[in-house]
């Protein structure tokens, strides 16, 4: 018998089967992938954000109704803990001017590579190309290999398959089906951390698309945000929309809209516009006068273009104030959620009251889950991560606690 299966070869499944083989278990690792770590590989392609720097007090609320579930996780598992196990691999990190952590290679590949040598070396075996289908009538894990379909029989399990976004790296979403039919709760899988879809008009669209807008402050509700958003063929995505994405999905999900409010110069109030605004515009234009007056960006300027042409009135008509306070509230509507497939990460999943304090599944003893498919989102920014580590090294642990239980009794 093996001692432990592992299902996934993501961070939470790596992290939990280090765990294992450090505390004297047999682990063998299953993925339907042809390698490990197709995903955590993507996510560093624009430099590997592993976790972030700020304090816990103002780290965990970053997790949103999930703070109180996975607390426990972060706190036994934390930033500082993560960049020393980075650095215990032979990849040191730093802090880049936002407060995110990154190796210093800016790259997931050498970090990867360096952890499996480092599994290789602890005795952790790796099936790839197995998909996991479930269990057979004798409780065994049932598993797709290219030679046929096999049976395992496993001491303990832990599930680590991610959610439903980039399927085509690994994470389809497929195991929601199989734990609903053993009677576990989970929360309906939707995107998170995505872009949204805005009705730009033809003009706009083919001269802004790919264009940034940065220094600006995004709301929605009671809801800011200062950061840079980008502007897409279709709508509107980036790190400032990321951290409002639970928002901004509910509202378009719940009701078919959202309004995002953008502040072209939020560190200048309306008065303060209105006054660069007051001066004789001469024979500039009105985008190059208020370019220069206000310092706003030509993709800004065209976003208050179409403001104005949404409420009937060209720009060129509005009084100083008026143009002052548009370049600060700036609506945008938002049509639709960009597909999950496309998201960064998901929301949803298992429900924590599935779960005890070990992770482990309280339906299906011996069977532990970690990672994204619990029901948690974050925003980007290396809270992502982090909670996929923390909560795979926590059930890494409670694998081991449960089977050291096992040979007592």
């Amino acid at each position: 018998m093996t001692d432990v299966a592992v299902i996934g070869a993501g961070p939470a499944g790596l992290m939990a089967a280090e765990v294992l083989a450090q505390g004297g278990a047999r682990v063998i690792v299953y993925d339907a992938m042809p390698s490990a770590g197709r995903k955590f590989l993507m996510a560093g392609r624009g430099g590997l954000n592993l976790t972030h720097s700020e304090p816990l007090a103002d780290f965990l609320p970053r997790y949103r109704e999930a703070m109180p579930r996975l607390r426990d996780a972060i706190e036994a598992f934390p930033p500082d803990a993560l960049r020393d196990w980075s650095a215990g691999l032979g990849q040191l990190t730093f802090i880049g001017s936002s407060g995110r952590v990154f190796p210093k290679t800016f790259k997931a590949s050498p970090l990867l590579r360096a952890w499996l040598r480092r599994l290789d070396a602890a005795g952790v075996q790796f099936a790839f190309r197995h998909r996991w289908t479930g269990w057979d009538a004798e409780g065994r894990l049932k598993l797709r290999a290219p030679d046929g379909t096999l049976a395992i029989a496993a001491g303990a399990t832990v599930l680590a398959l991610g959610g439903a976004s980039w399927p085509r790296l690994g994470s389809d979403g497929a195991w929601v089906d199989i734990l609903a039919a053993k009677g576990i709760s989970i929360s309906k899988l939707r995107p998170a951390n995505s872009g949204f879809a805005v009705a730009w008009s033809d003009v706009f669209r083919n001269r802004f698309e790919g264009q940034p807008l940065k220094g600006v402050a995004l709301t929605v509700g009671p809801h800011t945000v200062r950061g840079e958003a980008m502007i897409t063929r279709s709508g509107i995505e980036g790190g400032a929309i990321y951290a409002l994405s639970a928002e901004l999905r509910e509202a378009v999900l719940g009701i078919g809209q959202a309004t995002l409010t953008i502040a072209l110069r939020p560190d200048l109030d309306t008065a303060a516009l209105t006054m660069r605004l007051s001066g004789t515009r001469g024979k500039q234009s009105l985008a190059n006068f208020l370019r220069k007056a206000a310092q706003l960006s030509p993709v800004g300027i065209g976003l208050m273009q179409e403001a104005a042409i949404g409420s009937g009135r060209q720009l060129a008509s509005f009084a100083p104030a008026e143009l002052a306070h548009l370049a600060n509230a700036i609506p945008v509507q938002l049509t639709g959620v960009a597909p999950i497939e496309r998201a960064i990460s998901t929301a949803g999943g298992i429900a924590f009251d599935e779960l005890d304090d070990h992770f482990m599944l309280r339906k299906l003893p011996g069977v532990f889950a970690a990672g994204e498919m619990l029901d948690w989102e974050a925003p980007t920014g290396g809270y992502l991560l982090q909670a996929s580590f923390a909560t795979g090294v926590a059930a890494g642990r409670g694998v081991l606690a449960w089977l050291a239980q096992l040979q007592k009794s």
